[in-house]
């Protein structure tokens, strides 16, 4: 079925390397590229309200599709209308399929080619997912991007289950994709192959042939070094088609996001800029700093003279502190914000350098500049 008013356009393209400047045209709501997309995984990001979010001007969200799935349950978001009036959020939500749980709860679930059975991380519940259901879930949900059901293969594996596993998640997005209902609703395919040269170039061909709205670069970041993981990046892109978007899933590392975004990725999202904030640590222009430490109980500076949230704008770097160690929350919503609206400057400073065929230039300023570890923050 073909989606309605949903596509890419390709502005600019660097001059010195494949980063890409781009508009992502969802159902009238244009989203700039390369973009990164706060988290709200049970239909919040984290400590931040709507107005929250419009005022770091970020232009897209992403929702999880298992955690809505148990609560509040489709049925619930369908009557709200949607996941949109159900959180008040009139801007573009993209939802994962679910795949990611197949990784990350490996203890509680068992994969068949019919689908995958959970046990509830809440209660224990034996549960059952579907590409199908994956597909059908979404649509109740009512996001405006929604994802094909994957299996995101652990790193390392070996090579015989790779090929079986990726064999198995294009039978699903093929199912997915016959299932999905929705033309206000566009759908990504999810490129799997872990480490291996020759099945992520299969698995990317063979999701091009079906025609995806776009293409999701899965199965990185999740335990391999940083010389594999740009690898596997290498493995993909190059099978991609130009006019579509491309995802790559579950980055927030700012070593990650430029290595990336060079190869010619244009979307990222990440739990890591709120995560951190909560545990006290924080990117700014003078590098990661860890507000707990007693050398800031008395520091009457802001945060970071660099940026305009409304952390940075209002608070210092004293109040931080005192408000970290009362455990109170105003401290995590302060210093989400502050992360996320990091995040979100460095993509507007990264647009602006494609723009001028600097990237290359700024990318090299940055990491200079900020002088994070190898974790990139």
């Amino acid at each position: 079925m073909k989606t309605k008013d949903f596509s890419y356009e390709l502005v600019h393209k660097d001059a010195n390397c494949e980063a890409r400047l781009g508009k992502l045209n969802v159902f009238g709501k244009v989203v700039e590229t390369p973009v990164f997309m706060p988290v709200g995984t049970q239909a919040t990001v984290k400590f931040l309200s709507p107005e929250d979010i419009k005022s770091i001007n970020a232009s897209i969200i992403l929702g999880n599709t298992y955690h809505l799935w148990l609560r509040p349950g489709p049925e619930t978001l369908e009557k709200a209308g949607g996941i949109h009036k159900f959180m008040n959020y009139d801007g573009p939500i993209l939802t994962d399929s679910g795949g990611f749980q197949v990784f990350s709860l490996a203890d509680r679930r068992k994969i068949k080619e019919e689908g995958v059975t959970f046990k509830s991380h809440l209660d224990g519940t034996t549960l059952f997912m579907s590409p199908e259901d994956s597909i059908h879930i979404q649509e109740s949900i009512g996001s405006d991007i929604a994802m094909s059901f994957d299996e995101c293969i652990p790193y390392p594996s070996k090579y015989e289950y790779v090929k079986d596993s990726v064999d198995r998640t294009l039978r699903w997005a093929k199912r997915g994709k016959d299932a999905h209902k929705r033309v206000d609703q566009a759908l990504f395919g999810i490129v799997q192959g872990s480490e291996f040269e020759d099945l992520r170039k299969y698995c990317a061909q063979e999701l091009v042939k079906m025609d995806f709205d776009g293409y999701s670069i899965g199965g990185t970041s999740v335990g391999e070094d940083k010389a594999t993981h740009y690898k596997m990046l290498d493995y993909t892109i190059p099978y991609l088609p130009k006019d579509k978007p491309r995802y790559e899933m579950g980055i927030g590392a700012i070593n990650d996001i430029f290595e990336a975004v060079e190869r010619g990725v244009d979307m990222f999202d990440c739990v890591l800029p709120t995560r951190i904030a909560r545990h006290g640590t924080l990117m700014t222009s003078q590098g990661r700093i860890n507000i707990k430490k007693n050398i800031y109980k008395d520091d009457f500076s802001p945060l970071d003279p660099e940026c305009d949230c409304e952390c940075c704008k209002n608070y210092t770097k004293a109040y931080l502190n005192h408000l970290f160690r009362a455990n109170e929350g105003l401290g995590n919503r302060l210093m989400s914000i502050h992360n996320l609206r990091f995040l979100i400057r460095l993509m507007e400073g990264i647009r602006a350098a494609i723009k001028e065929d600097k990237f290359l230039e700024y990318k090299e300023y940055i990491l200079n500049k900020y002088d994070f570890d190898e974790r990139g923050f």
